[in-house]
């Protein structure tokens, strides 16, 4: 899947992150429920004890990615290039401390590249290792990743746009329904959320609701 920076931005809107240990329901159902919702987006982040190995959890990925494809939905792997080339996927989410960014960008070839950054000096450097969008966190506090970054708030956001960071950027950590409308004013072209979609009583609803959010948020 090759998209331009527009096309990129669009499905950066509600980018819905997913493994299966986050899930109150059947991790399945619940990935349907969120697209049926609006997710623009979809990364498999299967970590964690307890988490999915081996075939099982080849399994469940090309399971989830049948329902994204079906519903053109970008199918991005976290962390893990090899499994990401192995499916066919469209794309993986690197972070700091993972695989040198430039040779992921080379084993990936035209596939959607992302990487995670929490400073400004991180983003102009995944500009140049030729991410297709950044990952900027931790926005609020949470307690899904555990992450041993600071809580960065949206001035992180607003410091990236005004030092000229021009590539795609979505907020992440600790994103609700009452405060994405802050990430999407701040500057981001989309809210990524865990717990908020994947712990809702109604899945559908609430990934409806923070569709919302983000389609006014990027009116700006």
């Amino acid at each position: 899947m090759t998209l331009t920076v527009q096309q990129m931005r669009e499905h950066l809107q509600l980018y819905f992150v997913m493994g299966s240990l986050n899930c109150i329901h059947d991790p399945v159902e619940t990935l349907a429920s969120a697209i049926c919702g609006g997710v623009t987006m979809f990364q498999f982040r299967e970590k964690g004890k307890g988490s999915l190995l081996g075939e099982s959890r080849i399994h469940y990925a090309k399971t989830l990615q049948a329902l994204c494809k079906e519903n053109n939905i970008p199918f991005i792997v976290n962390d893990d290039v090899s499994l990401s080339l192995a499916l066919d996927a469209d794309g993986v989410h690197i972070g700091q401390d993972d695989e040198d960014a430039c040779l992921v960008r080379r084993r990936m070839g035209n596939k959607i590249v992302g990487i995670s950054a929490h400073t400004l000096d991180e983003a102009r450097k995944a500009c140049e290792q030729g991410a297709d969008y950044i990952g900027v966190g931790p926005i609020y506090p949470t307690s899904t990743k555990h992450d041993t970054f600071p809580v960065q708030g949206t001035t992180i956001i607003r410091e990236m746009r005004a030092m000229g960071i021009e590539i795609p950027l979505v907020g992440i950590g600790g994103v609700t329904q009452d405060n994405g409308a802050e990430v999407m004013s701040a500057g981001a072209d989309g809210i990524a959320v865990i717990s908020e979609i994947s712990k809702a009583g109604d899945v559908r609803k609430a990934a409806a609701r923070l569709k919302e959010i983000a389609v006014a948020g990027g009116q700006r």
